[in-house]
């Protein structure tokens, strides 16, 4: 595993002000091979370069984001496979042995995404080129202190990591707000451990993650983004950037109010930075290099605000307390519906997320035909069908819509057997409902 790092860690002067991070922020002049690494190696040297994170010898893992198969390498989906090169060729510089490693999401073929992003063209340069998900095993400790995973489920190559780099591409994310350094992350850990995430607790998921890898850099691709349906069904946005720090929890925050977003309104930034892991005070954040926040930054389309055609009538009814994980998640459930011309089965359905008031529901909201997202709802449970989450897989919203008896698919994997898990639970659910008065679990 990462051994951490120490440079986000030491505070200096600047006036008045205690500046506690960095973050480089540096415009790709040539968008090829050769401009990206050029401004790679720049935006590292901006932060004080490597040589305090990498020794000889080391193995260095750099994770990209291959999250599942993109409309296109360059729909700001997935991670350049030129970003992550350019890295690995300043680690061999250091004598470091780079080893680019990801596993993609849960029931997807990562050599398929491996195909698509063209890194198998590095496999025959020479570069290490890893799927996780057939190496072997292994389960890492999350130290004291954590919230949710005692351990994770991961491989023996990310454990026996002496540094690790992550390398995510700048974009939103249907159920966060905004994927970046940390959560990026996730491809670190197995498919069992991922779903246990969504049932357990995304957001403190992800900083128990990075409490156990103590990543020790991030590298932003951020040349071509993603906005809208992200991760994987947004809209391209050209930004030319790539932005690099040794603190992830300051990467995130400036990478997100280069979207538009603000460090508060990012929760994994927010309870990251609770936990003391990194700097998300932006006055406290020194941004160096070609340009500056305000001269970079541009309002991101979010998930939530993805116009919904064709949808026939039923019933969204969003509590005040609702979060943005599970509002993003219906959101993004009824653009799978739509996608398998599976919207009819929302006609007449109530769907409720937050911890709404029992006495709030409609008197048209039976327990046919109200779904339940989320655990704020768990406490009207016997009122529906309850999808257990924070926030909850798209694909158990789905099942619970459309019930046990079609096929659905989740979009990222379309493997065969990507519902079963969903349909299991709604199958137990039913059951559990019979015998004890609630619905799925």
């Amino acid at each position: 595993m990462g051994s951490g790092n120490k440079y986000w860690r030491a505070q200096h002067l600047k006036g008045e002000m205690i500046i506690v991070s960095m973050v480089s922020l540096v415009r790709v002049k040539q968008d090829d091979e050769q401009g990206i690494f050029e401004a790679v190696r720049r935006s590292l040297e901006i932060i004080g370069g490597i040589d305090d994170i990498v020794n000889p010898g080391d193995l260095v893992l750099i994770n990209p984001n291959l999250v599942a198969v993109p409309a296109g390498r360059l729909s700001g989906a997935i991670t350049r496979w030129e970003v992550c090169k350019a890295i690995a060729d300043l680690v061999k510089e250091k004598g470091g042995r780079p080893v680019i490693a990801e596993s993609s999401a849960a029931g997807v073929d990562t050599e398929k995404v491996i195909e698509a992003g063209e890194y198998a063209q590095l496999r025959e340069r020479g570069y290490e080129v890893v799927d996780l998900k057939p190496t072997p095993p292994a389960k890492i400790p999350v130290p004291e202190g954590h919230k949710v995973f005692s351990e994770l489920g991961s491989w023996e190559l990310v454990q026996k990591a002496d540094v690790i780099i992550s390398v995510p591409v700048m974009k939103t994310h249907d159920q966060t707000e905004v994927t970046l350094s940390m959560k990026n992350l996730k491809g670190l850990i197995d498919d069992a451990q991922k779903k246990a995430f969504h049932k357990n607790g995304l957001l403190e998921g992800v900083v128990d993650l990075m409490t156990a890898l103590k990543p020790s850099l991030t590298v932003f691709d951020a040349t071509v983004c993603q906005e809208g349906m992200g991760p994987i069904f947004g809209t391209p946005v050209p930004m030319g950037l790539i932005l690099a720090s040794k603190d992830l929890v300051a990467a995130d925050a400036v990478g997100g109010r280069i979207m538009g977003y603000e460090p508060k309104d990012v929760m994994i930034t927010v309870r990251a930075a609770f936990r003391g892991i990194g700097e998300m005070d932006l006055e406290k954040i020194e941004v160096r290099g070609d340009a500056t926040i305000s001269e970079v930054e541009r309002r991101f389309k979010r998930s939530s605000e993805t116009i919904m055609e064709g949808v026939p009538p039923f019933e969204l009814m969003m509590d005040e307390g609702a979060c943005t994980g599970c509002r993003n998640t219906v959101i993004s459930a009824i653009m799978d519906l739509k996608d398998q011309s599976l919207e009819g089965n929302l006609e007449g359905k109530y769907v409720i997320a937050g911890p709404l008031n029992e006495n709030l529901l409609p008197p048209g909201a039976e327990k046919e035909n109200t779904i339940l997202v989320g655990i704020c709802t768990k406490h009207l449970e016997n009122r529906g069908t309850y999808v257990q989450g924070c926030p909850p897989n798209n694909i158990f919203v789905v099942r619970a819509v459309v019930g046990e008896g079609q096929k659905i698919e989740r979009r990222y994997a379309t493997e065969e057997g990507a519902d079963d898990q969903a349909k299991e639970a709604l199958l137990k659910g039913k059951r559990r409902g019979k015998n004890e008065g609630s619905c799925c679990h």
